[in-house]
């Protein structure tokens, strides 16, 4: 028997990247689950490619209608929801006297609004329900600390990480456990946004913050997206029914804590 016979999961930002990678753990478990994304074409992409027990779902976080609806339709079509990941995000960099006013809001609306109403409204379903579920939140070792130019992105992790231990602590009386993973330095597309935000804000050539943040892991490199779908499963699973409010490292020996 796999870990996650007869789960269903729904996973927001889950069209690529490591939404997409928890996603193909996830059915390798014996999961269904739910891609949800803003960008429905790619989610549909992804279902595609990940065979009849995946299917897409659009959502976008930031508004509250969206969130229902994506919640309804993956009950509708899977019959229930036993796994949250709340994996959409994004990130943003500038010194602390060039922050946008704008920009500060649309990170805040994804990185924590986001993953506030989307648990809300799994939390909701899966009470009425009765029958508990694992709800994980992603985080970061950027809400371990501060950075300097990373203030906003720093901020919303850590309100990740906070709201993860409240809600934990609220919700395990209805058999909901909530927990997050913190991963630290992850290789991937939206890098290229990453070490273009760093180039222009600390004068380094393209590619030369990646080459740094990389040889500056313990482990000896950046991570990838399938390093942490081991901790995933983990937490979707039963082997994880007495964890709840934890936010666990998975960053090749970045933070200890």
């Amino acid at each position: 028997m796999k870990r996650l016979d007869g789960k269903t999961a729904l996973i927001t930002g889950g069209a690529r990247g490591i939404g997409k990678a928890f996603a193909e753990a996830y059915l390798r478990e014996g999961a269904h689950v739910a891609i949800a994304d803003i960008n429905v074409d790619a989610a549909r992409k992804a279902a595609g490619e990940l065979g009849d027990r995946a299917l897409a779902v659009g959502i976008d976080v930031t508004r509250q209608d969206s969130i229902e609806t994506a919640v309804a339709q993956t009950v509708e079509a899977l019959g229930r929801i036993d796994i949250l990941i709340n994996n959409a995000a994004l990130f943003t960099a500038a010194p602390i006297i060039e922050i946008d006013r704008a920009d500060y809001e649309k990170v805040f609306s994804v990185n924590v609004a986001g993953t506030l109403f989307t648990m809300q409204a799994v939390a909701r379903y899966m009470i009425e329900g009765g029958n508990g579920g694992k709800i994980i939140n992603m985080a970061s070792q950027a809400g371990r600390r501060g950075e300097a130019l990373v203030a906003v992105y720093c901020a919303t992790k850590a309100a990740v990480i906070s709201l993860t231990q409240s809600a934990g602590l609220d919700l395990i009386k209805y058999g909901i456990n909530v927990n997050a993973i913190s991963p630290g330095v992850v290789d991937g597309e939206h890098w290229d946004g990453v070490d273009a935000l760093f180039a222009k804000h600390e004068g380094k050539a393209p590619g030369q913050k990646k080459k740094e943040v990389g040889e500056g892991v313990p482990f000896g490199r950046m991570g990838v997206a399938e390093d942490l779908t081991g901790m995933a499963v983990f937490l979707a699973s039963s082997e994880a029914d007495y964890v709840v409010a934890q936010t666990y490292n998975v960053d090749g020996g970045q933070w200890m804590s």
